[in-house]
């Protein structure tokens, strides 16, 4: 970010400063009907991220019929998307609107450490979570006794703690900025808050982005050839009780598999821009607008909010869920019980 100095500049650009001092970020001065426009859809997009994935952690809570290593990953994951919703977009849509931030220094430092943890939270738990669809779809038969409970809480002790050390290093740590500071910025303005978007953030932020993407896509891959051999090969069987069996268990993993495999789409869809952004702007000296940054950064953390709305259309089981939640409330014991799968 350039700093609003200069020889006769200050007193007419005093308004569209972010402080009234030497050195301070520039304001954005958008006229009202486009600042109501930016306020309600960002307010719109968190209050989607919050209540969706409340709900989540509600339903998947409640019901002892879920209680599974898969639905304990998203469980995880919607505990993720919440903590952004509920700690980053708030101040994430202030700073949008004036493209100031007027939280000082140390917040914004945990500001950024909470949008990195939360954000590679995520896909690392979708990356899990396409490791615990391919056992299911590839090894069916030793699928309950190789992704246990067990084995899903160490999966989310480590994809809440490798992006917690992964940040802390490169926010808390001296040494890093010390000892690599000629691949950093020059000192922002006051009034900005972007501490790590620079060119060693930008090149180590895409592979860490991109190699869970990428094993993302090779198991989804494998795992769509290999429910389409298994479906050929079910139409081919003969009609009896045992294969009817047969196939309304293949046909829920690859429903499962399916519904999955859109969630990481959408999750590379919305993500990936951003990233390649970031790591190709680190090389053209930082030249990405204010307005398509935000734009880039709003369409990442729309994301969030997508998850919640991919199971109510997918899952015949949430909507039944969340329908008895919504009706009968989370103190109801009774429906804790519910074969949501009947």
């Amino acid at each position: 970010m350039s700093s609003a100095q200069g020889p006769g500049a200050e007193e007419g650009l005093l308004i569209a400063l972010c402080y009234e001092v030497n050195g301070s970020c520039y304001k954005t001065l958008h006229p009202f009907g486009v600042q109501l426009a930016i306020y309600l859809t960002c307010a719109l997009g968190t209050l989607i991220t919050v209540l969706g994935n409340l709900l989540v952690i509600i339903v998947v809570s409640h019901f002892k019929v879920l209680h599974t290593p898969t639905n304990f990953l998203l469980l995880s994951l919607a505990l993720a998307d919440l903590l952004l919703g509920l700690t980053v977009l708030p101040f994430s849509t202030i700073r949008s609107v004036d493209s100031c931030w007027y939280f000082g220094d140390d917040f914004c430092r945990l500001h950024t450490f909470l949008d990195t943890l939360f954000c590679l939270t995520s896909i690392f738990h979708l990356c899990f979570i396409s490791i615990d669809r391919h056992c299911a779809i590839c090894d069916p038969l030793l699928y309950p006794t190789k992704f246990t409970v067990r084995v899903a809480c160490m999966y989310i002790g480590v994809g809440w703690a490798v992006p917690m050390v992964y940040t802390s290093v490169f926010l808390y740590t001296k040494a890093i900025a010390e000892g690599l500071g000629h691949f950093l910025q020059d000192k922002p303005c006051v009034g900005s808050c972007q501490l790590l978007f620079n060119k060693l953030w930008g090149w180590l932020n895409f592979p860490v982005f991109f190699f869970p993407c990428f094993v993302m896509i090779v198991l989804y891959v494998k795992i769509f050839t290999v429910a389409n051999k298994q479906a050929r090969l079910i139409s081919n069987m003969k009609k009896g009780f045992e294969s009817q069996l047969h196939v309304g268990a293949s046909k829920s993993e690859r429903k499962a598999a399916k519904t999955l495999g859109v969630a990481v789409g959408i999750y590379l869809l919305c993500w990936l821009p951003f990233t390649i952004d970031t790591m190709v702007d680190s090389l053209l000296d930082f030249i990405t607008p204010p307005v398509l940054f935000d734009i880039l950064i709003w369409f990442a953390y729309f994301n969030s909010a997508c998850n919640p709305l991919i199971y109510v259309f997918s899952y015949h089981w949430f909507r039944k869920a969340m329908k008895l939640v919504l009706t009968h409330g989370i103190f109801c014991s009774r429906t804790s019980k519910v074969d949501l799968y009947q």
